[in-house]
């Protein structure tokens, strides 16, 4: 496993990570989340960074765990659950952070949405 970038005091592995999670994938201004993924509990900003830097096949988040803590934003340090990431309108709860509204189609590669 390549070393991790520290991001408000959580360890983000992938790939060019910055200090706010945004990476050689995904980089734009809102590109400020990562994921902590169920298969391996680490945080990666997307799911190609995890493909290119983990042993392993990414899992997602069952609806059952929902509550759990699974997402950091790169902005302000906040742990979300999955569940208020989902619900959170773009926005980091915590400190308005605008984000990435085009990841709500690439959820199903994190969370059970029941979509392929």
């Amino acid at each position: 496993m390549p070393e991790a970038v520290d991001v408000c005091g959580r360890a983000v592995y992938g790939v060019d990570v910055d200090s706010e999670t945004r990476c050689a994938h995904y980089h734009a201004d809102r590109d400020v989340i990562a994921i902590r993924f169920a298969c391996c509990e680490k945080y990666h900003p997307c799911h190609a960074c995890h493909d290119a830097v983990a042993d392993h096949d990414s899992e997602t988040w069952p609806r059952a765990a929902f509550d759990t803590e699974a997402v950091l934003c790169g902005a302000c340090g906040a742990e979300l659950s999955v569940r208020e990431y989902l619900d959170a309108d773009d926005a980091c709860p915590d400190c308005g952070h605008a984000f990435n509204p085009g990841c709500a189609r690439h959820a199903h590669r994190y969370f059970e949405t029941g979509r392929d």
